[in-house]
């Protein structure tokens, strides 16, 4: 999947960055019902931003509902359309980081959450905070869900935000270049959008 888009950045990333990639999980690998086809070919784009400094990096992972039905709202009917992947039918397998990140964690830190934002609940902020960050660089997937949603939280806290263009995925092409170009350009003022290779030339 590539992007028409680009908003290179100029500035070098800090030291203090973090990257918080996004639910690469067993999950979403194919073959299976929330398989994300393009998950596979992203995987080395994001093993590269992870190399660069395991310890500043993060792993979110999304965890279903236990059981069917579990939830509140509408995550309860969502779970009863989804029973087949709540960790009781599904197994709590699903919820592992894709077997080729695990090596990475630790010194790589996970944050399970139940939501597509990783910002409910203040957890990762607490921590972000502690750790005196004042930019993240995105990854993972999908790109018009959970990514997205890590997206804007970043904006809201005014974290210097920097979207690996070609460290996302989702589940066709369409939704991925909606993203890229919706944060090259709406969202220019709060996003800056640039391959990993240029994202890695300025975090030293």
């Amino acid at each position: 999947m590539q992007g028409n888009t680009k908003n290179e950045i100029l500035r070098p990333i800090p030291a203090n960055a973090i990257h918080i990639c996004v639910d690469m999980q067993q999950m979403f690998m194919p073959p299976g019902p929330w398989a994300v086809d393009w998950l596979p070919e992203t995987l080395p784009k994001v093993i590269q931003l992870v190399e660069r400094q395991p310890a500043r990096t993060v792993f979110t992972r999304f965890i279903p509902a236990r059981r069917p039905g579990d939830g509140t709202g509408q995550w309860r009917d969502y779970y009863l359309r989804w029973a087949d992947m709540t960790l009781e039918r599904a197994g709590a397998d699903i919820i592992e980081l894709a077997p080729e990140l695990r090596r990475f964690v630790p010194p790589a830190r996970q944050f399970d959450k139940f939501v597509y934002s990783p910002w409910f609940g203040g957890r990762l902020q607490r921590a972000l905070a502690q750790d005196a960050v004042d930019t993240v660089i995105v990854s993972g997937g999908e790109a018009d869900m959970c990514v997205l949603a890590t997206l804007l939280g970043a904006i809201d806290f005014g974290y210097r935000t920097v979207l690996a263009q070609d460290a996302i995925c989702s589940t066709s092409n369409e939704a991925y270049d909606a993203i890229v170009s919706l944060f090259s350009k709406r969202y220019s003022h709060h996003v800056e959008v640039a391959p990993v290779e240029v994202i890695l030339e300025l975090w030293r």
